[in-house]
Parts: structure tokens; sequence; C-alpha cells
């Protein structure tokens, strides 16, 4: 292989004895919860929050898990004495995590690189290079662009420090992910702590889940929680079946960011086991139903959101069905938490096509 100039686009790095005197803050910030019960088209079994996670300067959750990889990772680098300009941050992505690698090696001024595949959007790669990562596309997939980044990074010159960032499976990932609870747990008060009953999630690779997962250990609460994904991109539903981690041939899904071949053994244990009071249920939907969420948020929020966050949502706008059917002992007082994992592979144009979409859609029915 080819030997590829790492050399980044960011111009300037701290100095490496004043970042060793800093304590490292985490680069996600903290996200709003709201609640929005009485906003919603079909009364719900219980009182309903969104945790809007599209607020995080990188435009996802997924700042909080590769957030923390990056920072712990960083951590481990200059308790060894590694000094800072010889860390580089490598990622692969189609979209967020990669956005979130990229946010976090700025903000910790190191440099990264961020391979894609060839089919990922131009304005993935137009806020890749904002963020001062060199970006490079290679593939047609996640997986053939993991790949090469693997070769990068094994070529690359020895005096480089790596960290590797993979899109969801790593602990440092499920950890970060984990503080999301941490945070509602904190902003819902004393008095309503103990009324949070469950979440709902979309289901990709499995790392936002086991974060939540953890989370949920980590802080008592007791209670469910409802993981969706598309017919399309059925990677939890295959894995259930065949009762162990397999690789799906072909994943076609227009919730892009769902579209993981493969999920971590720790999501099919968790599913599995019913433990510290917490139970997992998973149901899928279609496409479109992820795309009609996107557009009903948009109007009732005016928030733009990608499919694969419509893919939770669609639970309280045309699939309200699947809570009375999965959650329906929940109380009226209940809490249950939807989490906006948000995204940032999607704009307002792309809302006006899937109108379209949904249109046609309807039209062949």
């Amino acid at each position: 292989m080819s030997s590829i100039n790492l050399q980044p686009n960011l111009d300037t790095y701290s100095n490496s004895e004043s970042f060793t005197r800093k304590k490292l803050k985490s680069p996600h910030t903290k996200t709003s919860l709201i609640e929005v019960t009485n906003k919603l088209p079909i009364k719900p079994p219980c009182r309903i929050f969104f945790k809007n996670e599209m607020e995080h300067s990188s435009g996802s959750f997924k700042l909080r898990g590769i957030g923390n990889l990056v920072k712990v990772s960083i951590e481990n680098a200059r308790s060894k004495g590694i000094p800072l300009e010889r860390i580089h941050v490598f990622a692969s992505s189609g979209g967020n995590a990669g956005l979130a690698a990229a946010y976090s090696a700025k903000f910790y001024k190191v440099p990264c690189t961020v391979v894609i595949p060839t089919i990922a959007k131009p304005i993935i790669q137009s806020k890749l290079k904002d963020y001062g990562a060199k970006v490079i596309l290679f593939g047609n997939s996640i997986n053939e662009a993991d790949q090469y980044l693997r070769n990068i990074i094994s070529s690359a010159d020895q005096d480089i420090y790596p960290i590797y960032c993979h899109p969801f499976d790593n602990p440092e990932i499920w950890e970060g992910h984990s503080s999301l609870v941490d945070e509602i747990t904190q902003q819902i008060g004393e008095n309503d702590i103990n009324k949070i009953k469950g979440f709902v999630c979309s289901f990709g690779g499995g790392g936002l889940y086991n974060g939540l997962y953890q989370g949920m250990i980590k802080n008592n609460i007791k209670g469910d929680i409802l993981l969706v994904e598309t017919a399309q991109a059925p990677t939890l539903t295959e894995t259930i079946k065949a009762n162990n981690i397999i690789t799906l041939n072909k994943v076609n899904s227009l919730a892009t960011s769902l579209a993981c071949s493969y999920t971590t053994k720790q999501s099919l244990q968790y599913y599995k086991i019913k433990t510290n009071g917490i139970k997992s249920s998973l149901d899928l939907i279609d496409d479109m139903d992820a795309l009609r969420a996107c557009i009903a948020y948009k109007k009732c929020c005016n928030k733009t959101v990608e499919p694969a966050c419509g893919t939770a949502l669609s639970v309280c706008y045309n699939r309200i069905d699947l809570l009375y059917k999965n959650l329906s002992h929940l109380k009226e007082d209940d809490i249950l938490v939807i989490v906006v994992c948000g995204g940032s592979c999607t704009t307002d144009e792309d809302l006006k096509q899937f109108e379209q979409m949904v249109r046609k859609s309807e039209i062949k029915l």
C-alpha cells in the first residue's frame, strides 16, 4: 500500500506541556429534555419526553461516545508520556460517527483522518473538512472504508500514536453514551426520577442501546427499552433469530445511519437477559414510516433530523400503535424518554424529497 500523507488541515496545535496540565473535558454538551405529551397527534399511554441529541456540536448523540473514546485515549497516551503532536485520530464512517471523531479531534487540537465511502453525501465531506479532518473517499460501503482505514493505520509512521474510532463497538463509546441517562436524571427532578419507566431509541449497530442499558443500571432505573429498526436494516432482528452475531449480506435502508451489517455481542447479551429490572423489546417499521416521522417532527418542532432518528420518533407520530403494543403496561403518570438522536446528514431539501417519496408510496397503495 502506498504511503498516505496524514498532514491535517489544522494549522496549529496547543503546546504539549500546557496540555498535560489541563484536566480533559468531554467535547459533548448538555442537551435539552422537554415534555411533549400534549403536543402529539394521538394520546400516548404515558408521559413522553424528548431528549434532543441533535443539539450536540457535531449534530448527533455520537459525540458522547466517540468523544469519550478520544478523551480517554488521549489521557492514556499522555499518561505514558506520549506528546500531543504524535497523537492522531482515525475514523471510518458514512456520517455521524466520523463527524463526532473529527469534532473531538478539533476539540483536543489533534489531527484526524476520516475514510468515508464514495457514496457519502457531499455535505458530510464538507463538514468533516470544516472540522479540519483529512477526508479520504474509498469503497462503496462503511465496511470497505473501514478496512481501508485499518490499512492506513497499520502502514502509518511509527511515530504516530493512533486512536482508532469504530462507529459503535467499543466499551468507551458505550460509557460515553451512558452519560445521556446521567444527564436525564439530573434534569428530570428528584420528584420524577422514580417515574422514569423506559426509553425508546433507534437501533443500528447497538452503541446507543448499550449506553442506555449501562446508564439505567448505573442510575438504578428499572424499566423498558423499546428498540426500533427498519425492515430494510433488520440487523438486530436477524441476529436474534440466529442467536449469534451475524453479518447481513446487504443492508439497503433510507435510514443510512442504521445500515450496519452487524451488531455487538454486548447488544445481543443485553437483549437476551432480563436483569436489574430492565426489559428490552424490539419492533420493525418501514423506511417510509421513518420518513413520515421526520416530516412530522419538522412540523412539530421545526428541527431537521435524519431517517435514523425518525425511526425512533415514529412511535410518537405515525406508529404510536407500537407504544401500546410494547408498553401498554405504563401508567399515565409514568415517563418514557424518546432519544432524538439527531443526525447531520439530512437537510431541509432532503425533507422535501422525503415528502415526495411518501406521497408516491401512498399513491401505490
